[in-house]
């Protein structure tokens, strides 16, 4: 199958497409990786972004339908893909359906994980990983079992990103408002589109996910 993982920053589309690249073997195309990915390889369309990003401007939307094409160029026909961070424009959902086409693949289900903004905000600001192993921790939800100590590597370092933070989250979620909740009426008219409560437990939105899969 073919998916599209859509939510703001801190929905949890990162946790639920790692799950389903270890269930059912589908391959998560995230955008940041794949552009992170793409410069150090070299490539044509990495090149590319290297000279956008150098210059400080921001990478167009044909600069990224060009990575994830050339990513599904690399792949199996047959390998399922899951689309998290993409697309995020209108633009960029026009592009994704040119891009299937001339790979022979079609969009099976786009999947919205739907959050309440005050409590991912906490859920964002809360959250920083083991400098070493990169292990996931939340000062609220998932402190380690020995204080300062991590759970899998036993690293007394720890991190957290400098964007999470209030006013870089909320700035985030209305860009996303802005430019890519409008293309949720798109996949809606076309009976692809649904609805997850996000701000549930892991396990449960994971499960309300792997039922829709198996419906569809």
């Amino acid at each position: 199958m073919n998916i599209i993982l859509l939510g703001p920053p801190g929905a949890g589309k990162g946790t639920q497409a790692s799950h389903l690249e270890a269930t059912r073997g589908m391959i998560q195309l995230s955008t940041g990786d794949m552009l992170r990915a793409a410069v150090k390889s070299g490539s044509p369309v990495g090149l590319q972004a290297k000279a956008v990003m150098e210059a400080g401007e921001l990478v167009s939307d044909a600069i990224v339908s060009g990575i994830i094409d050339e990513k599904l160029a690399s792949l199996d026909p047959a390998q399922g893909v899951i689309f998290d961070g993409y697309p995020r424009t209108a633009a960029q959902a026009e592009q994704l359906d040119t891009i299937l086409e001339g790979r022979g693949r079609t969009l099976d289900k786009v999947i919205e994980l739907e959050v309440d903004e005050d409590k991912l905000v906490a859920r964002i600001v809360g959250r920083y990983t083991c400098a070493v192993c990169g292990a996931g921790y939340h000062d609220h939800f998932k402190q380690p079992k020995v204080a300062e100590t991590c759970d899998v590597c036993g690293s007394h370092d720890f991190k957290r990103r400098p964007d999470d933070n209030e006013d870089t989250v909320r700035t985030r979620m209305a860009e996303y408002r802005a430019k890519t909740e409008p293309i949720i009426p798109i996949y809606q008219a076309r009976g692809l589109l649904a609805r997850v409560d996000g701000m549930g437990e892991i396990g449960a939105v994971t499960h309300a996910i792997e039922a829709i899969l198996d419906a569809a």
